[in-house]
């Protein structure tokens, strides 16, 4: 707790910088932003993590199936989780909604199953605030459909009720223009990258954007990948051509970026594929929309010309799985086979006559950066006769290697562990 008076000014400043009062009065993030309370007396939501939800949760999950020594169990009970964002010396996981909760999940005892699930800044009137992530030196970052909030130290101040320490990194309204704001791919994604920059995957709001609207939302990022320095100052876009990615990491050999990307809809049953993509260099172009899904070219745009140099994906996923988190493993609890490679969550298909999904793939890593075998790592969660009870949205590693998968449908969070 030492360093976070230091930290607190630093970021508070900085986003003072940019921000309209106005604006941050609404939702009370003005006061928050000055070390003041807000008034606000209602407790924040708890979820209970025992009863039969709970019960009913744990049965489900013994048709999950796994390799040899995985074992998966329940590690909480909480209501649409999505995106999650693990806070490294205490493992208190953060996880975002795609309505107005975001979720402080905290494991007091270390039994890697969680002890209370509660509301985190329910003085802060959140909007679709799907992304979560950290910087290596303790804030987090909740990334709305259309601002960036950064919180220090989330994990001590959530603790203590529903006034927490906020600044404003991207007001309201300034992270895409609100003229293409949508219910439909308005969840962002969010990871600080080994140059300390917070990277935000912007989906478009269209199936295949029309084309008199195309630059704009190119110059926009939309359809793309920005990146920004922590106080939301010099603004870039990272990568073009990028449909809907609701999911993205870094190397922790070369720092590179990879990212999935959710193909078009309405071209098929099995076409066109997922995709898992390499980015090597800022501005890159990934092919959308003139690419549907791999080399898959769209309707709308199959006349005309491609950028030159469009990145292809190096994994092409079955098609309308909804691959959407993924995370590298880093840990040492799982066999040599899995270090080093990408876990994905696929959510699972709306826009298929059979369904398909609703698991999680793996897929190995080589020492050069290319990539060996996908497989599928874990699945159940689609039943044979093709119902969902539950559909994974996000993978991220605990400190003591073990794997957390989010299902919003069932409204959980599942651990994966390994003993030989």
């Amino acid at each position: 707790m030492n360093a976070i008076p230091r930290l607190l000014p630093l970021v508070v400043s900085a986003a003072l910088a940019v921000l309209p009062a106005a604006q941050a009065a609404q939702d009370n993030v003005q006061a928050l932003s000055d070390f003041k309370t807000t008034g606000n007396t209602k407790p924040a939501e708890v979820v209970p993590q025992t009863g039969a939800r709970a019960e009913a949760l744990r049965e489900n999950l013994k048709a999950i199936k796994l390799p040899p020594g995985f074992r998966i169990e329940l590690y909480a009970v909480v209501p649409e989780a999505r995106a999650m964002a693990i806070e490294p010396s205490t493992g208190v996981v953060f996880v975002g909604t795609y309505k107005d909760h975001v979720w402080q999940v905290t494991d007091r005892t270390k039994r890697r199953v969680a002890d209370d699930v509660v509301q985190f800044a329910s003085s802060v009137n959140f909007k679709v605030p799907n992304g979560v992530c950290f910087s290596a030196d303790g804030v987090l970052y909740i990334v709305e459909q259309n601002r960036v909030l950064g919180f220090p130290a989330a994990q001590f101040f959530g603790e203590r009720g529903p006034d927490v320490a906020a600044a404003v990194v991207v007001p309201q309204g300034k992270l895409i223009p609100t003229q293409f704001e949508s219910f439909n791919h308005g969840a962002r994604y969010c990871r600080v990258g080994p140059d300390k920059k917070l990277y935000i995957a912007l989906g478009q709001p269209w199936n295949v954007p029309p084309k008199d609207k195309l630059a704009e939302v190119d110059r926009n990022g939309l359809a793309g990948i920005i990146r920004m320095d922590q106080n939301g100052k010099n603004r870039e876009i990272y990568a073009h051509g990028v449909r809907n990615s609701v999911g993205l990491d870094f190397s922790p050999k070369d720092k590179t970026l990879w990212f999935t990307d959710n193909q078009v809809d309405g071209m098929g049953d099995d076409t066109p594929p997922g995709e898992l993509n390499h980015a090597t260099k800022a501005g890159e172009n990934f092919g959308f929309p003139w690419y549907g899904g791999g080399k898959v070219r769209t309707e709308e745009y199959r006349k005309d010309t491609p950028p030159a140099g469009v990145v292809f994906p190096v994994v092409e996923y079955a098609a309308h799985a909804a691959d959407l988190g993924m995370t590298f493993y880093t840990g040492k609890m799982f066999p040599t086979k899995y270090q080093g490679g990408i876990f994905d969550a696929e959510h699972g298909s709306w826009n298929r006559t059979k369904p398909v999904g609703a698991r999680i793939m793996f897929t190995a890593v080589k020492d050069d950066g290319s990539v060996g075998e996908t497989e599928v790592f874990a699945q159940g969660w689609l039943t044979p006769n093709g119902e969902y009870m539950g559909r994974p949205v996000d993978v991220q590693q605990l400190p003591d290697g073990s794997l957390l998968v989010s299902d919003d449908y069932a409204g959980a969070i599942y651990r994966i562990s390994y003993a030989k």
